[in-house]
Formats: C-alpha cells, sequence, structure tokens
C-alpha cells in the first residue's frame, strides 16, 4: 500500500525493473489493463542552478569558505551585544563579497544554460499523428520515430527501423563519443527495412524490449515483437541496431529510429561525470591560512580578556571613579561577562581575518581570465577559434599541473590519414605527386636511380611497355613484376569495407597516375581511416574503386571496369588482428585477398619476399608509420567449396558461434603468398612533439587515453614522441582473468626493478586495466609511477576517468590535467583538477564541458608555462600579501589594548577600519594581481624547466606564509613603538603646544602602516605599466585627500565627530612628517636588503631568468600577452626606439600579424 502510494505521487524511480518496454510511436494496447512506464524528457543539463534554486544553493557554497562563514558569525554577535565598532564594518564588506561572487557565478552558469538551450532547442522532425512534425530536440519522447537526414547529429539513442538503403542499413561516425572518425555500418532488423515513408511507418505494430539505460557504449541487448497479420514475430536486436546520441548519419540520406533511450539517460549523458565544484590548491591553502589566522584571532581574544580581567583585580581599576558601574552590570553574571568581553575583543580583532581576500580574488580570476581571450598567440586562424575560459575559478591551478591525460584521435592527430610508401614484392616505393618512385636499385637494373612505377600499363594492352621501360628487366621477370604489382593494388582496392557516395566515375582513371581526379569525383567513407586512405592511394595510382552493389565489387582500372562478386567478408577482430575478403574475378578465378599487421600475416605466408618486406615494415615502423601487409590465395573450385560449407556451418550455429568463427578463419587463412606492405601516416598536429618534449621537461608526467586499437594508439605515441625509440616498452594488455593480471603487473615491476633502462613506457588496453582497478590498485601504480610515459588503449569514456581518479587519490596527490575534444572525453575532463576542450572537428560537448578550450595541442604550452605561471605567482603574491597586510592593519591594535587597561577602545576610527581593505589597499594589489609579470614571457615559454619552481604550491609553502606573517608582526611592531616613542615622552608635537590625543595617535599609526604596505607592494611589482604607477602612488594620495576632507567637515549623519581636525593638526607638525619617512624606511630596509642578498648570492632559477630577461627585447610572445590596443602601442614603440629585431623581415611579419586584428576577430 506505501508503495503504491509512493509511485502514485512520484517519489519512487521511473524504472524499478531492468528491463524497459517502449511501444514504438507510443501506441500503447487499448485495453486498460497497462500501465505506461515512465521515462525522463530528451533535455541535456550541464548547468549547475536553477533560478529557483541559484540564492540558497550559492549562499550554501559560499557560506562553506571559511572566512564568509566566520563573518557572518562576527556580524551577528554585533548585532546582538554592544561591541566597540558598528555592525556596518563587517557587514558591508560581507555583502560586497557575496554579492560579487554571486554575479560572477550566476554569469558563468548563465552561459553554460545557453549553450544547454542550444542544443535541447535544435530542429528535429518526428512522426506523429501520420505526418512528419517539426519539433525541438528537448519534446522528444521515449518511444517516438524521429527522422535524422545526412550529416545530421542524433539526438538521442535511436533503434534503426529503415533507411533510403534497400538493405536498411546506414553508416554513422562516432567521433564525439569514442573519438574514432571511422565509418560504422548500422542495419535495420529484416520486417522494418521495407518502411520507408512515413505512410508506411504509421502501419507499423511492435514493441521493443531492452536493457535498462548504462554507459557502456559497446553493449545493447533488446529484442523487437512486430505484430503483422496477427502474428508476432521476435528479432533480437544489439549494438548494430543502436544508433548513439552524438553519434553523426553519413553516406545516408535519411533514417528512421525509435527513440528508447533519452536526455540523461542516453549513453553519452551516461558518461558524463556529474559536474562538481571543483577547487584549487590555491584556494585549499588560504582556507589553511585562515584557520591559523583565526586560531591566532582567538588566541588575542583569549590573551585579552583573562589580562582584563586580571588587571581588574586591583579595585582602583576595576570600578574607577571616572567609570562607575550600574547596578545591573554589579549583580551580572561573571561567566557572561567574561564571553561577553571575549566577543567584543573577537569583533575588535576581526580584521585580522581579510574577508576582501575573497572578493579580490574572485575579481582576480575574472578579469585575468580575459588575457587568455586576448592572447593573439591563442588563436588559430584556420578555423577562427580563440581560447575559450568556460570556467575561471581554476586560472593559478594551471601553474601546478604534474599529469597530463590527454586524448589521441582529433588531439593529438588531425584525423587525416595520408598514403606515404609501400613494399610491393620486395621493392620499397614512395609516393611522389600520384606516381610511386622505387628507392634503390629494382631486380636485375644497374641503375640506383630513383624509378617510377609504369607497370599497369600493360592493363591497356599498351604496346610501349617493353624491355626498356623503367624496370629494366626480361620479358619473363617483367611479366612476373606486373602480375605482382597487379594483385597487390587490386588487393588494396577490393579487401576492405568502404562505402562510397557521390558516385561520378566518367573521366577517372582513363589514363595512367592521374592524381588529382579520383579524389575530388569520389567520396569515401571508411570503417578504418587506414582503409580510406589506402583507396584512395590506389585512386590515385590508377586502380579506382567504384563502389559495391549488393554483392558486386566494381574497380576500374586505367580506365577499364571490372566487376567482381564479393563472396565473403572474415571480419576484422583483435584477436587475429587482420581481414580478408573472398571474391571472384571477371575470369571465374577465385581469390582471398588478405590484410592486416605483420605479425598476423607473415606466419601465415608460405611464399613472397618475406624477409625483404618485414625489413621495409621496420622502417616504416621507425618512420612512424602505420603498417599494414597483404597477402592473397587464389583457391580451386574444391577448396572454395570446403571453405564455404565451414563458414556457413560456423555463422548459423547457436552456441559457440565465435569460437567456431575463429576456427574457420584460421583454417582459410594459410598458405597465404606475400604481396607487400602499406604505409599511412596519421598526420600529427603542428608542434605536438614538441608540446610533448616540452611537457616532460617542465616535469610534468603525459599519459594517452584512447579509444582507439593498440597498433594504432602505439604507432601514434611513437610519432608524437610520447613514447621514444630508446624507451623500453612494456604491455599490460590481452588479461583475462585477476590472478593473470595481478601475476603480470609482477613481471613488469620485477623487469622494471631489474632492466638497467633509463625510461620505461607501459601499454595497456581497457580490459586488463578493469582487472587491474579491481584488486592490484597498489601493485598497477607501482608500475605507472616507474614509467616515464603511459599508453591506454581500448578505453571507455568512464575508465578514463577512472584512471585519472586512481591518480588524484594516490598519496602525492598530484594536480591532474585531461585534454580532449570529444563527448567521450567529457568524463575525464570533468574529473581532472583542469579540463581542457580542444575545439576540433568531433563536435563541441568537450569544450562546452572544459574548464578551458583552445583550438590546438600545442597551445597547451602557452596555456601552461605562461597564462599558468603568470596566474600563480601573482595570485600567490596576493593571498600572501593579503595577510601581511591585515597583521599590520590588526596587531597595532591588540598592542593598544595593554596601554588603555584593555577597555576595548579601538585605535583607529570605524570609517578607516570599513575602508582599509575595500579602497586604501585594495587597488595596487588588484592591479598587480592582474599585470605582473615578472619574466618575460619569451623566456617562460622557451624555458619550460622553470615551471618546476613553481610546481607542489613552493610558493604557498608553510616556509613563505610564515615568513609575511613575521614580517607582517615586525612592521606592526614598529608603526605602533614607533609612534609610540616618538610621542610618549612628549606629546606636545604642535607648534602651538596643543597635546596629541589617543584619535591623532592612531591617525599617526594609520598613516605610517598604509604608506608601507603600499610601498611594499610597489617593491614585489616586477612589470611596471602606468596603471601600476596610477593606483599605487593614487591610493596614498587618495588616502590623505579623504582624511583631509573627512576630517575637515562636521557630518550631519554621524553621531560622533572623533577625527574633525586631527588630520589638520598631524600634518601640521614637522617631526611627524620625519617620524612617518623614518618608520617606513625602517620597515622596509631590512626586507630590501635580504631581497639583494638573495638575488646576488643565493638566486633562485627565476631569478637568473630574470636577469637573463631583461636582456630580451619586447617581444611578439610579450606584445600578445596585452590587450590589443596595448598590442599596437608596443609595436609603435618598437618602430620608434628602433629596438633591435632579429631582421627588418621579421619585424614587418611582426606588424602584419596584429594589424587590423580585433578581439571580436580572435
Amino acid at each position: 500500500m506505501w508503495r503504491w502510494v509512493r509511485q502514485q505521487l512520484g517519489f519512487d524511480p521511473p524504472h524499478q525493473s531492468d528491463t524497459r518496454t517502449i511501444y514504438i510511436a507510443n501506441r500503447f494496447p487499448l485495453n486498460g489493463l497497462y500501465t505506461p512506464q515512465k521515462f525522463i524528457d530528451n533535455r541535456i543539463i550541464s548547468s549547475k542552478y536553477t533560478v529557483w534554486n541559484f540564492v540558497p544553493k550559492n549562499l550554501f557554497e559560499q557560506f562553506r569558505r571559511v572566512a564568509n562563514f566566520y563573518f557572518l558569525i562576527i556580524f551577528l554577535v554585533q548585532l546582538m551585544i554592544d561591541t566597540p565598532t558598528s555592525p556596518i564594518t563587517s557587514g558591508l564588506p560581507l555583502f560586497f563579497v557575496i554579492t560579487v561572487t554571486a554575479i560572477k557565478q550566476g554569469y558563468e552558469d548563465w552561459l553554460r544554460h545557453n549553450s544547454d538551450n542550444e542544443v535541447n532547442g535544435a530542429p528535429v522532425y518526428v512522426v506523429r499523428s501520420g505526418g512528419l512534425v517539426k519539433t525541438r530536440s528537448k519534446n522528444i519522447r521515449v518511444g517516438d520515430i524521429v527522422r535524422i537526414a545526412k550529416d545530421e547529429i542524433f539526438p538521442a539513442d535511436l533503434v534503426l527501423l529503415s533507411s533510403d538503403r534497400p538493405d536498411g542499413s546506414c553508416h554513422i561516425t562516432t567521433a564525439s563519443l569514442d573519438g574514432e572518425t571511422n565509418l560504422k555500418t548500422h542495419v535495420a532488423v529484416p520486417e522494418t527495412t521495407v518502411l520507408r515513408t512515413v505512410a508506411n511507418l504509421d502501419t507499423l505494430v511492435a514493441v521493443i524490449e531492452c536493457q535498462q539505460p548504462e554507459a557502456d557504449l559497446y553493449r545493447f541487448m533488446g529484442r523487437m515483437i512486430i505484430t503483422q497479420q496477427m502474428e508476432e514475430i521476435v528479432r533480437p536486436l544489439g549494438p548494430e541496431s543502436l544508433l548513439l546520441r552524438g553519434a553523426r548519419l553519413k553516406n545516408t540520406k535519411e533514417i528512421f529510429g525509435v527513440a528508447v533511450y533519452t536526455g540523461m539517460e542516453t549513453k553519452m549523458a551516461l558518461n558524463y561525470k556529474s559536474k562538481s565544484q571543483k577547487r584549487s590548491t590555491v584556494e585549499k591553502s588560504m582556507n589553511t591560512f585562515l584557520i591559523i589566522y583565526l586560531i591566532i584571532l582567538i588566541s588575542e581574544a583569549i590573551i585579552s580578556t583573562i589580562l582584563k580581567y586580571t588587571w581588574q583585580t586591583e579595585e582602583k581599576w576595576d570600578e574607577p571613579w571616572y567609570n562607575q558601574k550600574t547596578e545591573h552590570q554589579r549583580n551580572s553574571s561573571k561567566i557572561l561577562r567574561f564571553i561577553s568581553d571575549f566577543l567584543a575583543f573577537l569583533v575588535l580583532y576581526n580584521f585580522i581575518i581579510p574577508i576582501s581576500l575573497y572578493v579580490t580574488v574572485e575579481m582576480q580570476k575574472f578579469l585575468g581570465s580575459f588575457f587568455i581571450g586576448w592572447d593573439l598567440d591563442l588563436y588559430h586562424e584556420e578555423s577562427g577559434q580563440k581560447a575559450q575560459v568556460n570556467t575561471s575559478d581554476l586560472n593559478e591551478e594551471l601553474g601546478q599541473v604534474e599529469y597530463v591525460f590527454t586524448d589521441k584521435t582529433g588531439t593529438l592527430t588531425e584525423n587525416e590519414m595520408q598514403f606515404r610508401e609501400c613494399s610491393i614484392n620486395g621493392i620499397k616505393y614512395q609516393e611522389i605527386n600520384g606516381r610511386l618512385v622505387s628507392e634503390g636499385p629494382t631486380p636485375d637494373s644497374s641503375d640506383g636511380n630513383l624509378s617510377y612505377l609504369s607497370s599497369f600499363s600493360h592493363l591497356n594492352n599498351l604496346p610501349h611497355l617493353t624491355s626498356s621501360s623503367s624496370f629494366g628487366t626480361s620479358p619473363e621477370n617483367e611479366t612476373q613484376l606486373i602480375k605482382e604489382h597487379d594483385l597487390f593494388f587490386k588487393a588494396v582496392s577490393l579487401c576492405h569495407t568502404v562505402q562510397i557516395s557521390n558516385v561520378q566515375t566518367d573521366g577517372i582513371g582513363d589514363g595512367p597516375w592521374q592524381a588529382s581526379l579520383a579524389p575530388s569525383q569520389l567520396e569515401y567513407y571508411a570503417s578504418s581511416p587506414d582503409e580510406k586512405a589506402l583507396v584512395e592511394a590506389a585512386a590515385r595510382i590508377g586502380v579506382v574503386f567504384i563502389g559495391s552493389y549488393e554483392e558486386t565489387m566494381e574497380v576500374k582500372i586505367l580506365g577499364k571496369l571490372e566487376q567482381y562478386k564479393l563472396l565473403h567478408i572474415l571480419e576484422f577482430d583483435s584477436d587475429r588482428r587482420r581481414m580478408s575478403v573472398i571474391v571472384q574475378a571477371p575470369s571465374g578465378e577465385k581469390f582471398l585477398f588478405a590484410k592486416g599487421a605483420e605479425s598476423s600475416i607473415l606466419p601465415t605466408c608460405i611464399g613472397g619476399e618475406i624477409e625483404k618486406t618485414r625489413i621495409h615494415v621496420d622502417e616504416f615502423a621507425l618512420k612512424g608509420l602505420r603498417t599494414l601487409c597483404m597477402a592473397y590465395r587464389q583457391l580451386t573450385s574444391k577448396e572454395y567449396e570446403v571453405i564455404n560449407r565451414r563458414l556457413f556451418e560456423a555463422r548459423t550455429a547457436l552456441q559457440q558461434r565465435e569460437e567456431k568463427l575463429a576456427n574457420a578463419f584460421q583454417f582459410i587463412e594459410k598458405d597465404l603468398i606475400l604481396l607487400g606492405a602499406t604505409a599511412v601516416e596519421d598526420r600529427l598536429q603542428d608542434k605536438v612533439r614538441e608540446t610533448i618534449e616540452a611537457l616532460r621537461m617542465a616535469g610534468i608526467k603525459v599519459w594517452v587515453l584512447t579509444g582507439d586499437k593498440h597498433e594504432t594508439a602505439v604507432s601514434v605515441s611513437l610519432s608524437c614522441g610520447h613514447f621514444h625509440r630508446t624507451m623500453n616498452i612494456l604491455e599490460l594488455i590481452n588479461q583475462k582473468s585477476d590472478n593473470e593480471c595481478a601475476e603480470q603487473l609482477r613481471q613488469l615491476a620485477r623487469r622494471i626493478t631489474e632492466d638497467h633502462v633509463i625510461q620505461h613506457g607501459l601499454v595497456v588496453d581497457g580490459t586488463s586495466l578493469s582487472l587491474a582497478l579491481r584488486e592490484h590498485e597498489k601493485l598497477f601504480m607501482d608500475v605507472c609511477r616507474n614509467c616515464s610515459a603511459v599508453l591506454c588503449c581500448r578505453m571507455a569514456p568512464l575508465q578514463k576517468a577512472k584512471v585519472i581518479r586512481l591518480i588524484k587519490i594516490s598519496p602525492e596527490k598530484p594536480i591532474t590535467l585531461a585534454v580532449g575534444d570529444g563527448a567521450n572525453d567529457v568524463s575525464m575532463i570533468q574529473e581532472a583538477h583542469v579540463g581542457i576542450g580542444i575545439m576540433g572537428k568531433e563536435g563541441r560537448q568537450a569544450a562546452r564541458n572544459s574548464d578551458y578550450a583552445i583550438a590546438r595541442f600545442k597551445f597547451l604550452s602557452k596555456l601552461l608555462f605562461v597564462h599558468g605561471h603568470f596566474y600563480y605567482i601573482r595570485i600567490a603574491t596576493l593571498v600572501q600579501y593579503f595577510f601581511y597586510k591585515n597583521v599590520c592593519f590588526i596587531t597595532p591594535q591588540f598592542l593598544y589594548q595593554f596601554y588603555c587597561l584593555f577597555s576595548q577602545q579601538t585605535l583607529y576610527d570605524s570609517v578607516y577600519l570599513t575602508l582599509y581593505n575595500i579602497c586604501f589597499t585594495s587597488l595596487p594589489i588588484l592591479i598587480y594581481s592582474l599585470l605582473e609579470q615578472h619574466i618575460n614571457p619569451h623566456v617562460l615559454q622557451n624555458k619550460p624547466t622553470l615551471y618546476r619552481d613553481i610546481s607542489k604550491n613552493r610558493q604557498l609553502s608553510m616556509t613563505n606564509f610564515l615568513y609575511w606573517t613575521i614580517l607582517g608582526f615586525s612592521h606592526a611592531f614598529i608603526f605602533f613603538f614607533g609612534s609610540y616613542f616618538l610621542m610618549g615622552k612628549d606629546t606636545s608635537l604642535l607648534g602651538n603646544g596643543q597635546m596629541f590625543g589617543n584619535w591623532t595617535f592612531g591617525s599617526l599609526v594609520f598613516t605610517v602602516m598604509l604608506i608601507t604596505v603600499t610601498v611594499k607592494m610597489a617593491l614585489e611589482t616586477h612589470f611596471w605599466t602606468w596603471i601600476n604607477h596610477f593606483v599605487t602612488w593614487g591610493s596614498i594620495i587618495f588616502y590623505f585627500v579623504f582624511s583631509l576632507f573627512y576630517g575637515g567637515i562636521l557630518w550631519p549623519f554621524s553621531d560622533s565627530q572623533n577625527m574633525y581636525f586631527v588630520f589638520f593638526q598631524l600634518l601640521s607638525s614637522g617631526s611627524v612628517w620625519f617620524a612617518i619617512i623614518l618608520m617606513v624606511v625602517m620597515c622596509l630596509f631590512l626586507d630590501i636588503v635580504k631581497k639583494v642578498f638573495d638575488r646576488h648570492f643565493h638566486p633562485t632559477n627565476t631569478e637568473k631568468a630574470q636577469m637573463y630577461s631583461n636582456t630580451v627585447a619586447l617581444s611578439d610572445e610579450f606584445i600578445a600577452l596585452q590587450p590589443l590596443s596595448r598590442a599596437r602601442n608596443q609595436l609603435s614603440k618598437l618602430r620608434w626606439k628602433k629596438i633591435r629585431v632579429q631582421s627588418a623581415q621579421h619585424m614587418n611579419l611582426l606588424k602584419a600579424s596584429t594589424e587590423g586584428r580585433t578581439v571580436g576577430t580572435c
């Protein structure tokens, strides 16, 4: 009964069973016994707040901060009891901090809402009531039939019903999901393939039963029950029937599919890690420092309270004649009086906790983030994309990264395969301008020069091919060569699963080596990027794959069309690492063509130039090229009959089908004749190798996490410099059980210990990683920590996040950064301390969910080594300076209590208490934290080792924190006692004999303190602009002007006029001016001496680089960091000052690179 009530009220989850039942087109049974299941809508939500929860949720998060919560308590105490200062002194700064922070975080979440609205509001077409209805993506319901056109993205997880193809198949790319840009084929069940129109689909009566949503992209189980002529037909559904949200339809005009998972239940959304608030290391250090200062504050309040009551043990001080107690005070509880006095002292000293620190940090992060977007060095001209900052809370974390986890496809590479070289019959060739050029002498040739392969001219029966051709061979050898080359390129053109669209074959391949025709007129789609590159290369050479129609494959060879009947496809699998096709030639001969990794092809070969080809493959691999070997076998009629029978039996088996197919493939793929090998290049993005090497020099470990195959991933790791040729590569792959995995890990650990190799690299696949993380985390981490580079392949999106999580919680607690460009990378981007999205070719999911977005991987070095370095130094100085200036501010207040019998008399006027952090000392540190460049950016980027100087939060170490704190206390003692000794014996320092009072004394202390802390900020500044000068010296001038104005007028709204004419009297004394100068010099002299001594006798690497950077002329990197108007000013100064540059040409290029640019165009 109770469960039924909860279900009716909507408290129970909508899905209680392990399966869901979906009525296609939402045609529910007519009888009333069925209760429809409740499914969520199709909205994607990446935002954090709503209109209703913004205020309570944001306030809760802000008051989790120690300083905010503390000042809230102080404000409430001031409201409840009589305290020496007004509640406004705490309430106004607190309100200002909370408001500014809420506006900043609300603006950032508003941007996320806009991004979500753009996705959820995308137009889609849904079949409803017998017609095609245009609606928005968010309105799709489970059970709706959706129409998707070519190149559109699937808005939900759909089960394919039909396509414009007769066989009901379609082709999709899942680059934004698993990082693979290859084409994947999906098929519909036979009964729905004929339903290609809306009218036909309106007659469909079917039910889908499938599993509840899960994150695994490659797993889907279900069945479709179709009712036809009062009979039910049951068809199984698998991953080949499911079209995932985020994938894109290719090479198919349109498809119809039924939505089975929507919104946050789609596999793409389930692979998103829930968005949590990221906190930087600096913020954690701030909270630690605040707790220390809170302990200091409480200690001072307790000491003051105890000393007050100790002093009042003497009767003359307990109730002096001028301060008689009331009857109520005499009869009140001593415990309550003690608590009240303790709280009063707490309020009096509360400004030692710098609440304005948080608002200054928020402003620094928000305003400072604009410099990343303005940086012209992070602007990609080809795509017109500039760097984006989605979360400014982590700017300084860019300077603390210890691990970089990067995706491969689209992040390190351009997603473009290019054919480079091949080996045919033991001869190595490379493609140059659409022609194959052999390297070295060919057989029976004495000429060692490059020769052009022109053996295909026999296919047009051209008579001019003689022994005088470039091969220089005898007719018999020439015939054999022609046959080998003929078979090689036929194998390349036939052994694949490539699909083709926009077929326009006229004029293609009409002559030999027409390099420019085929690619412009044929559009290939492949399940593997290698296949596409190879077929395109064969087309350029003259063997053009025209297309496949049902069971026929058409190839045009130098203008002559040949048709091959496709008999069987032996699909690729990771165990065999090869694929094969069996075709029947126009002559009736049957051939088996096979291609695969050399380790899987060469052992099955019994003929051909095996050894020479193996050498060539090794040479290709050393160049970082991806290699495949090609082989063939001619089948007799009897052999084919046996093969055909075994394949039929294996494919129709109901039990152990996979095992029987593997045995059949092994029986077929044997006794092959080796034809040669191919080498293609997965083109890396520009400067990837240099960027990875720079990251290593900076002490950052680089891990590559990819969903690609093992061989592909290793090849790219070698080519991009992630793995070195001299590195000892260890492998943890194809592990089947926990015990086997544990034993392999122990062997790897022993090898690392025993091998005297400087660097080790580790390769691990997704299956083995799951076993390693299940019960052997510590052993796995020990192996990883001893490896210079780690490559994880065949990774599911959530596995990527788990790996990063494992590193994050390790004992060292390193700072992690994740880089990716697809939706499959969102989980790891959100899991890492810092997430970087690449705005590449795989959609914008990664860029939208990242903390920062850049156009190319190479920009990562500038982002970390320059911006990260600057942001960290700026905010580290800001934090420590704030604590320093507040110690200087409050310590004289504590010392003053010893001279006023702990009466809680304030040393400063309440206006000065309120404005000290808000106005008088706020701008110099804010401008410093925005513009400071302690080293030339050019030096930082070219010396990655300087990044090590700021790693592990060195600038905010306890040693540095204590130095700034002790410095603040020492300066405060000089302020207070310097002023006290100046006035202690002779208080009539004015010319008219008028004496100084306590407000004059407090004003003198405040004036010396303000000048000292401001000049201290000036000493910390290395990079001076007119803005720095204006706010630094302007703050001091503003204080004097304000004090004269504030003390020169009787304010009608003020209860007391304590400061009336005080500042005029103070400044009229020459002794005061001398004392101010003397105390400021005394405070800063030792600090200056220490800096000079350390810089000349114990300089750090950073200080050495600072001295070097002073000799470096202003560079374009330096200019790019400024706002555009400032960059132009610097360029004009360069021209007029005639600063030496490398060349006049370089100067012209420098001008041209910035002329005409605006922030909007960047």
